[in-house]
């Protein structure tokens, strides 16, 4: 089996792993594993990318599949025209923020549906690797057309343009491929009178990421937005990865704002607008989140951690918002997809409504439920590790849940341990009520049985 195959994507080392003889056979897979009829099919800037999405479509193709080519766009971008244009699937080129020796596939089915190893990847993965397809089917037809004024006007739609105030924010694109999306979104808030002044960071894509491969989740790559916030005086700061599925946020001070407590904000910037509406939340660090959603009328579902479980539960339950703390924020109204674009919109139309600044706004949250940020251990062994922190700490929760990892509520402080879903590695997240001293003691503690173990 190719080894490029994820839980959720195609991910993998340039060479062996994945190149365009392997992007055609996935192109083939696709089709007769998904039988989509027609794809949409955009990339990154990556120097690699055109290239591999040239074998996709050549491999779809072959397999009669019609195939719409959006060039270079973002991956929100492959979803959202995968519903607007009700096609029966879509594929998105790109490495994201991992290294430049590395690329990718996303791939959905009809409606922007995830697909995952257990509803369609492994399939793909098989018929890919297999490599058994047999003479090329009648050729489909390829036609390029990209609808990036429909995709700007849905953006722009989830905001109430009257709600606004001036508000001076620094956008920082890492040369991903924000930038030309972001122009149009800023260009329709312009004609529409928002009285916002957007100074651009590293705007141009550039594949050779002059700047550094775009991942602000890294606090060594956080230096340059937060230095722009404060040269420039900006009340907002807002930094995107490569494809800009995720965004990032800095507030008035040069502050990173940590992904759980974004989750905090946009859920209530939604409550308001839909009273007694369900958010989903990973299990990860939740203490904060769920005090703001039950205190502002609403229901708060966990969710194991993951695009695709996501997107399900949110379906399942019909949830307006969800969000992970790493920088995936879902929406009911964006086909139940994640967006990087949508997020930092709210963010401003939330700051504008309550005349707060956005450090005053996380300070509460922070102060009350403060946590530890995610702590990552390689380890070539895990299970030892997660062994003894089961014998040490389990005996002792008021709570078990083992939804995602295992969390444990210890009264005062509570903690999640997991194993990552696409990286070889086992995630800490502690969270506390109101004691930083304890926090520490217990990130300290833990962290020293995972490593001695």
């Amino acid at each position: 089996m190719l080894t490029c195959f994820k839980s959720y994507d195609v991910r993998g080392k340039l060479g062996d792993e994945l190149n365009v003889e392997i992007a055609y056979r996935i192109g083939r897979g696709f089709a007769v594993a998904m039988t989509p009829g027609t794809v949409v099919i955009g990339h990154d800037i990556r120097p690699t990318s055109p290239d591999l999405a040239a074998a996709l479509t050549e491999g779809l193709q072959d397999e009669g599949v019609h195939v719409i080519d959006l060039g270079l766009c973002g991956t929100e971008e492959v979803y959202f025209a995968t519903s607007h244009l009700r096609v029966g699937g879509g594929l998105m080129v790109t490495a994201s923020h991992n290294p430049i020796d590395y690329n990718g596939i996303k791939m959905v089915r009809e409606g922007s549906r995830p697909i995952s190893a257990a509803d369609g990847l492994a399939e793909i993965n098989a018929l890919a690797s297999a490599d058994a397809f047999g003479p090329a089917k009648p050729r489909g037809t390829y036609e390029t057309r990209n609808p990036r004024d429909a995709y700007a006007d849905k953006v722009v739609g989830f905001a109430d343009l009257a709600a606004l105030t001036p508000l001076k924010i620094v956008v920082n694109a890492g040369n991903g491929v924000a930038g030309p999306s972001f122009d149009v979104i800023a260009d329709r808030l312009a004609k529409a009178g928002a009285p916002l002044e957007f100074i651009r960071h590293n705007h141009d894509p550039d594949g050779t990421f002059p700047n550094g491969i775009p991942n602000p989740l890294l606090e060594e790559n956080r230096a340059m937005t937060a230095e722009r916030v404060l040269a420039e005086g900006a009340d907002l700061g807002v930094a995107w990865d490569g494809d800009f599925d995720r965004c990032f946020f800095f507030d008035e001070t040069g502050a990173f704002v940590d992904g759980e407590y974004v989750v905090g904000l946009l859920a209530s910037a939604f409550l308001p607008k839909n009273p007694g509406a369900k958010i989903i939340h990973d299990p990860r660090v939740v203490w904060a989140l769920l005090d703001l959603v039950y205190s502002g009328g609403g229901e708060a579902v966990a969710s194991q951690s993951g695009h695709s479980h996501i997107k399900a539960k949110m379906r399942d339950v019909d949830a307006v918002y969800g969000g992970e703390m790493s920088a995936h924020h879902y929406f009911r109204d964006f086909m139940y997809c994640d967006s990087g674009m949508i997020p930092w919109l709210l963010v401003a139309e939330h700051m504008c409504r309550t005349g707060q600044p956005l450090s005053a706004l996380v300070a509460d949250m922070k102060a009350r439920f403060p946590s530890s940020g995610e702590i990552n251990f390689k380890l070539a062994d895990k299970q030892p590790a997660i062994d003894a922190f089961e014998a040490t700490y389990t005996p002792q929760a008021l709570q078990v849940d083992r939804l995602d990892g295992v969390s444990l509520d210890m009264g005062a402080w509570r903690v999640n341990l997991r194993q990552s879903n696409t990286e070889p590695v086992l995630r800490l997240n502690v969270e506390a009520k109101g004691d930083t001293a304890l926090l520490a003691e217990k990130v300290a503690e833990i962290s020293t049985l995972i490593e001695s173990a």
